[in-house]
């Protein structure tokens, strides 16, 4: 039986391979020149537009060159597919890879985060179009750009906890600047906001009716060597006609006192200490969903969040990247992949698996530095 789990594993991961070699050919992402702007479309509407490394290795490129190009005054990013954005880098790919001894978990993160940082430094207006499914790599792909347009059917999560991960793509940068405690907040629980609570929670610049996105983007095209401040004329018109859910207040809003104050502890224990004592049914809800997510996730991700609060996002992603190649060999990670995407019975077994048990050395040694193998700028 043990035998045949294995071939049919070995199976699994082959037509997964053969898998990704035919969407290549296919085209998982594109590319345009279109009138004034580059136009970048992720290609991969069967999976989500996950994010592998190959995509990545086309984008960084070509976004270089139109930074460079005089004849291209703005990009844009989008999802294909009509169902999501981009739903993160395709992790039970890189859990397997990690498995299989290959090089890649250490190629993925190393230039997905090169990736973030050219997008933070672009020289040329970023328009990111972040319709329905934005999670982990896709806000990484995104939230480091000077634009990014939410509509109505937009979904904001950084959900890494819950597969013994943590945010990364900058999470540790852009998290803690959001208002209060809200980014701690969303990193611990991976909370899902919708719509537009993901411009009011500061991720999104704007916010657009979806039926109107199509013709924001061809009004973007039209525009004639357009300046900075004509793209966000543009943004801006659109963002003021849209009436949906105007008159609705943040979805956290009623909630933002007990998330200050519970989650600006700065230990875990204490954050738990502090919505036990609260005892509301929205402070009891948070306690049953953090009990979920892995221990040693929730440390790191809390010291990640304190740490990148003060550094630059160069300075986190470098960071961020000694975490995830910790990760990688940690057991967690890959139990997490098991039980939300391979198995799916949503019951992964934690090592450690109580918070007590991790301890500060655990922690440290995940922020260690990794010598001449670090990502450096």
């Amino acid at each position: 039986m043990a035998r045949f789990n294995a071939f049919k594993r070995t199976n699994i991961i082959l037509q997964h391979l053969r898998m990704s070699k035919h969407t290549d050919i296919e085209g998982d992402v594109l590319l345009e020149r279109k009138c004034c702007a580059g136009v970048i479309t992720l290609n991969r509407p069967k999976f989500l537009n996950a994010l592998h490394l190959n995509m990545i290795r086309q984008i960084y490129p070509q976004l270089k060159r139109w930074e460079q190009d005089p004849e291209t005054f703005l990009i844009i990013i989008k999802g294909a597919g009509g169902k999501a954005f981009c739903t993160g880098g395709d992790v039970r790919a890189i859990s397997e890879a990690k498995m299989a001894k290959q090089k890649m978990p250490q190629d993925f993160f190393r230039e997905e985060y090169m990736l973030n940082s050219a997008i933070d430094s672009c020289q040329k207006p970023y328009v990111a179009l972040i319709h329905r499914i934005t999670m982990g790599g896709g806000v990484g792909l995104s939230v480091h750009g000077q634009f990014r347009v939410a509509t109505e059917k937009t979904l904001f999560a950084m959900p890494e906890t819950a597969i013994g991960l943590f945010p990364d793509v900058g999470g540790g940068y852009f998290l803690p600047r959001l208002q209060g405690k809200l980014g701690y907040f969303l990193a611990l629980t991976g909370f899902r906001l919708k719509g537009r609570d993901v411009y009011r929670a500061g991720i999104a610049t704007h916010f657009v009716d979806s039926e109107e996105l199509s013709m924001l983007e061809e009004d973007l095209l039209a525009l004639k060597s357009p300046s900075k401040e004509n793209i966000a004329d543009v943004l801006e018109t659109y963002h003021t006609e849209s009436k949906i859910d105007k008159d609705k207040s943040f979805i956290l809003e009623e909630h933002m006192d007990k998330i200050n104050s519970c989650f600006s502890a700065n230990t875990m224990e204490q954050i738990i200490e502090n919505l036990q004592q609260d005892g509301s049914s929205f402070a009891l809800e948070q306690l049953k969903v953090i009990n979920k997510m892995s221990p040693t996730s929730l440390k790191i991700t809390l010291r990640q969040l304190m740490e990148g609060s003060s550094k630059t996002l160069q300075e986190v992603l470098t960071m961020e990247y000694r975490l995830s190649q910790a990760c990688m060999g940690d057991h967690d990670f890959h139990e997490g992949i098991r039980a939300v995407l391979i198995d799916k019975d949503q019951s992964p077994k934690w090592k450690p698996a109580d918070l007590k048990e991790v301890t500060d050395e655990d922690v440290n040694n995940h922020f260690k530095s990794l010598g001449s193998s670090d990502l450096k700028f």
